[in-house]
């Protein structure tokens, strides 16, 4: 016979799972219950993650091109801030210009709180569909557009609607087809973004003096139509979760290590969104480089980053992704206080190749870090979300305020106090995520986090 203790513990365990009777019963209950409770980026299937085989690697493919065509698209708007600075379109201020990737960027990390919980209900084909063709028409708008106003209809809202609607997908999906080999596989495909900064900015700058902007902007439109078709027919879900997940989890807010990660990166979001917006621009107005040069910079920048969003998430698998993003935050700052005293091409090239390196840490490592902090794995996906949406934030003040600091000149006093601005902004990011970083280990100093 069972002793009171033993029967008032089986009786509650009876009561917790809905009357289920003996242990492979109970155990069978529990994973349905967690299935149901999880976001799809973390549903088991009837096998744990494969970490590899064909459908895994395919869906690393899926991610690339999502990528590819979401933050590459923002990577590329440094080229369309120099061009939209010569006049040839429209006359605005350069706070006024950068306010078009700003939004554009906006969109992408705030909308993917909407397409989360539509995610969960299994319509990714329709955010896949949906989301491709807002992109697809927003290059198409973009290219017959003469105004300022009809710029940012078009390249800020509607493609930034568009990329935030497939964005999540791709962090959704990774998850559960990898844990093991999580860093590297989202690395891979966060690598795309790079080659579309790369791609995108070379297309646009070579077909501008051959067919003018109007066929330049369409041919991306067009590129970026073929590689969606990859992720439209190929990406598939795990898992269906009985409950799709909330919008928000009200818990994040009283997670101070979750919290303070948030803030501190956004902070460094600011930094990342002044050099990637003004590099090109400032290498134009000081005549550092050439007209050419100054386009290709954007995709120099790029092809740093390619490296740096897959060396560093594949080495946050054996040493930690905090271990790794803190210190390629403060590189970044030491790298954009260089810029106050580089005034000819070999030094920019350098400086923007290494920076396009180290500042790749800010766009692969975040969704590898929510992950980790966020304890009860059922809400990662509702975490994720709410993180992005507030890094947003950061993206709107970058690019604007540092427009703002430029104002109407272009002299090298108010580069420099440009070049401060940032290169702040990311130390201070770099030093807090540091000191957050301690604080998680409990000042121990070799630790896997």
């Amino acid at each position: 016979m069972a002793s009171p203790e033993t029967s008032s513990k089986d009786d509650l365990k009876r009561q917790n799972d809905s009357g289920t009777e003996g242990d492979d019963t109970q155990n069978s209950t529990d994973q349905e219950k967690a299935i149901g409770d999880a976001p799809l980026s973390q549903v088991p299937s009837a096998q744990a993650p494969p970490n590899g085989g064909l459908m895994a690697w395919v869906q690393v493919a899926a991610g690339f091109a999502i990528f590819f065509n979401t933050w590459g698209v923002l990577n590329t708007f440094g080229v369309f801030q120099t061009y939209y600075e010569t006049g040839a379109l429209f006359t605005e201020s350069s706070s006024n210009i950068s306010w078009i990737g700003s939004i554009q960027a906006y969109c992408v990390l705030v909308f993917g709180l909407l397409a989360g919980p539509i995610y969960d209900r299994g319509y990714l084909r329709a955010l896949l569909a949906t989301g491709s063709f807002l992109i697809v028409f927003g290059f198409m708008m973009l290219s017959i557009c003469k105004e300022f106003w009809q710029a940012i209809l078009a390249q800020g809202f509607c493609i930034g609607i568009g990329a935030g609607l497939i964005f999540v997908p791709a962090l959704a999906v990774l998850p559960s087809y990898f844990s093991t080999r999580m860093g590297l596989a989202m690395g891979l495909a966060a690598s795309g973004s790079s080659f579309g900064g790369i791609i995108y900015p070379i297309v646009f700058y070579k077909l501008l003096g051959d067919v003018g902007f109007e066929w330049a902007v369409r041919t991306v439109g067009f590129i970026a139509l073929a590689t969606l078709l990859v992720p439209i027919f190929f990406m598939k879900m795990r898992a269906k979760p009985a409950k799709p997940r909330d919008a928000l989890d009200w818990s994040a807010f009283t997670d101070w290590p979750f919290a303070l990660f948030t803030l501190f990166t956004l902070i460094g979001f600011i930094g990342l969104y002044v050099m990637l917006f003004y590099t090109s621009y400032f290498s134009l107005a000081t005549g550092a480089t050439t007209p050419e040069m100054a386009f290709y910079l954007v995709p120099i920048l790029n092809a740093g980053s390619m490296f740096g969003r897959t060396v560093p998430n594949a080495l946050s698998d054996k040493v930690g992704p905090l271990n790794i993003l803190a210190p390629g935050a403060i590189i970044c700052a030491a790298l954009t206080y260089s810029l106050i005293g580089v005034h000819n091409l070999g030094g920019i090239v350098v400086v923007t190749l290494l920076y396009g390196f180290f500042s790749g840490v800010f766009i692969a490592l975040p969704p590898v870090i929510f992950v980790r902090l966020t304890k009860n794995k059922s809400k990662v996906g509702t975490r994720m979300g709410m993180g992005f949406a507030v890094l947003g934030f950061g993206v709107l003040v970058g690019g604007p305020a540092g427009g703002s600091i430029l104002g109407a000149g272009d002299t090298q006093e108010l580069w420099t106090k440009l070049w401060v601005y940032g290169g702040t902004m990311a130390l201070g990011s770099g030093v807090l995520l540091s000191v957050l970083r301690l604080w998680i280990s409990k000042g121990k100093l070799w630790v896997k986090l």
